[in-house]
């Protein structure tokens, strides 16, 4: 794709908004979120917090964090439909919502405890820039938790499985590994524009940026998960990467 093709935003298009609300982790929460088990043990020290979510989405980590005790939660994204759809969910004054991309926005210094992005680094280009924002944004303590899609994942051809002749994942490709920039995929039927990293780019951006790496984690659901949604294929390559980076005292 050429570096200038521009594709508009499909989170503003009215149904492909429709067909994300009916996925089941718009629709029944983080329950439904195959990460989440694995996200929740590290989403640690919200009583009384301070708490920046970016990407915010509908909310759902916002108003987790407000239930865990956080004191002063804010959440930005740049889709103003996801923004509607998260204010009308939530009914708690702890929680703000800004319309603010994270490329433009410019946190307070020193403000926040805890800092989370969930499945939206994906669509930056410069990861370096939203790191340094980030760990500005932090006091010296908190940290930054990062659930984003997996290089192996962003670097699948077509992010699509090969098929065999029953119709079902055969293998993953992965092809341009090291090639880092603009990937074209379909998303709820809609091209959607991402940003493949590779992994030294996504963990070394953080310890270069200040960060010390607490955690790293694939993401693998847990064998219920598995069979109740039959998820086998996610056995079969990383679809997440977690990351829980500290900023130093």
């Amino acid at each position: 794709m050429e570096k200038d093709t521009v594709i508009p935003d499909p989170y503003e298009d009215e149904s492909f908004f429709q067909e994300y609300g009916r996925m089941p982790r718009s629709a029944e929460g983080l329950p439904a979120a195959g990460e989440w088990p694995q996200m929740q043990k590290l989403l640690t020290g919200l009583a009384n917090a301070t708490v920046l979510d970016l990407g915010c989405g509908y909310g759902w980590h916002a108003r987790y964090a407000a239930q865990q005790g956080a004191r002063y939660v804010l959440g930005i994204d740049g889709s103003r439909k996801m923004l509607e759809k998260a204010r009308a969910m939530t009914g708690d004054a702890r929680i703000h919502y800004a319309h603010v991309r994270m490329e433009d926005f410019v946190p307070d210094e020193n403000a926040y405890d805890v800092a989370i992005s969930n499945l939206a680094l994906h669509y930056i280009s410069d990861l370096r820039s939203v790191y340094g924002k980030v760990y500005a944004a932090l006091r010296p303590g908190g940290y930054f938790l990062i659930n984003m899609e997996h290089p192996v994942f962003t670097s699948g051809v077509n992010q699509t499985f090969i098929t065999g002749c029953d119709g079902k994942g055969k293998y993953w490709p992965v092809d341009q590994y090291f090639v880092e920039g603009e990937r074209r995929t379909d998303f709820l039927g809609k091209g959607i524009l991402k940003q493949h990293h590779t992994l030294t780019t996504i963990l070394n951006g953080l310890i270069q940026s200040g960060f010390s790496l607490d955690a790293v984690e694939e993401v693998q659901p847990d064998r219920a998960a598995i069979e109740a949604n039959g998820w086998w294929d996610e056995l079969k390559r990383p679809m997440m990467l977690l990351v829980k980076a500290g900023k130093r005292r």
